[in-house]
């Protein structure tokens, strides 16, 4: 059985190791060490990567009791390794934010952390409630004095008899030894997972978002350095998006309230604007042939342009774009069901699209003279 020293010492960086078997090929071979300071994945913490023997480990886990180091090289007799600290590191800042901000949570609503994942880029957590963001917004300010308080995390391995005295938070029922992490009043916790000395070590929690999921909430929370991190790229979006609209980064809520509603301005008098320009187009308009052409492309301008034809008309066709891009094309009838004509115009014109009985909308990839042609063919109606 390997021994486990990130269970005696979870700084532990270097170490040297003897292999004890080297399975596999290619790019995967199973590395079983008597030693390893390399944590595998388990309680929701991902495996350690690093180096064994020069060979990169790409992961760590544990099947059948053993720990396994996937290795991009084989290995053999005694190696020096090396674990990816910074890695470790955050992991144990993102375990031990976790705990500490579920712990607060769960003193504050009585709900249960009933799942915990870190991802690449963020932490989520599971909890069987719904949660106040009032409530989101205390946990996070209890949790970062936490932080700031500087608590030792202890470790604790009761004896015999003795579990029944601790009122400890588990997500499963545990046979055999049990391991607590207790963080001062604010948690304590069956675990297996690395954590920091100290709390201060975390640096900084902070919950970004918050949905719904299955019967309670998903909580995503940055922490550590992936707080730093998301931080500084808030902070240079916001200066950029300050420095465009030319308003104090603090200001740029409003500043973009009072753009969109400059915009809905423009955007209704465009369209009041087009609706008299299409008006205009549709006035020299065939009344045996209600159908105009456009070249802006656009589907809505189309659906503008034959439902003009069709109030003057009774139908309306319309085709917005060119030879080269192709047209999307609206139908529109105010006399009847236009729906199987619009399958007409997609079989004979390499078109797709369907409606409703008074309005048919899609595209065609065929030129503009087989589109005429189509519509002056003698059962074109």
């Amino acid at each position: 059985m390997t021994e486990k020293l990130f269970y005696k010492d979870q700084y532990i960086r270097r170490f040297k190791a003897s292999v004890i078997s080297c399975e596999g090929g290619g790019k995967n071979f199973e590395v079983i060490l008597d030693k390893t300071a390399f944590y595998p994945e388990g309680g929701g913490q991902p495996g350690d990567r690093g180096f064994i023997g020069g060979a990169k480990v790409t992961d760590t886990i544990e099947k059948n009791g053993e720990i396994i180091h996937i290795c991009a090289g084989a290995v053999s007799g005694e190696v020096e390794c090396e674990i990816d600290w910074d890695f470790r590191f955050l992991n144990m800042q993102r375990h031990t934010g976790e705990h500490i901000f579920s712990g607060i949570l769960h003193s504050l609503t009585g709900f249960d952390n009933v799942g915990f994942h870190m991802g690449e880029d963020a932490v989520t957590v599971d909890f069987n409630g719904s949660v106040d963001p009032s409530i989101l917004s205390e946990t996070e300010k209890r949790s970062n004095e936490t932080v700031w308080a500087n608590i030792p995390v202890e470790t604790i391995y009761p004896a015999d008899g003795e579990l029944k005295n601790y009122d400890y938070r588990s997500k499963k029922e545990i046979n055999g030894q049990v391991r607590l992490i207790r963080i001062g009043g604010a948690d304590l916790c069956a675990c297996c997972g690395t954590h920091t000395a100290f709390t201060g070590e975390v640096g900084v929690i902070k919950a970004v978002a918050m949905m719904n999921y299955k019967q309670g909430v998903r909580i995503t929370l940055k922490i550590g350095a992936q707080a730093l991190a998301d931080y500084a790229e808030k902070n240079e979006n916001a200066a950029r998006i300050s420095a465009s609209l030319c308003a104090k980064t603090g200001e740029t809520a409003d500043a973009v309230e009072k753009l969109k509603e400059k915009l809905e301005k423009e955007h209704f008098a465009l369209y009041e604007l087009k609706n008299k320009y299409f008006a205009l187009k549709c006035e020299g308009a065939d009344p045996g042939l209600p159908l105009v052409f456009d070249d802006s492309g656009n589907a809505d301008d189309a659906r503008l342009l034959a439902s003009c034809l069709a109030e003057k008309f009774g139908r309306g066709f319309a085709f917005s774009g060119c030879d080269a891009d192709g047209y999307k094309y609206a139908a529109v009838s105010k006399d009847g069901d236009i729906r199987e004509f619009g399958k007409k115009i997609n079989a004979a014109l390499n078109g797709r699209g369907g409606g409703k009985p008074d309005i048919v909308m899609g595209s065609v990839s065929a030129p503009k003279p087989e589109i005429l042609r189509f519509f002056t063919a003698p059962d074109s109606d």
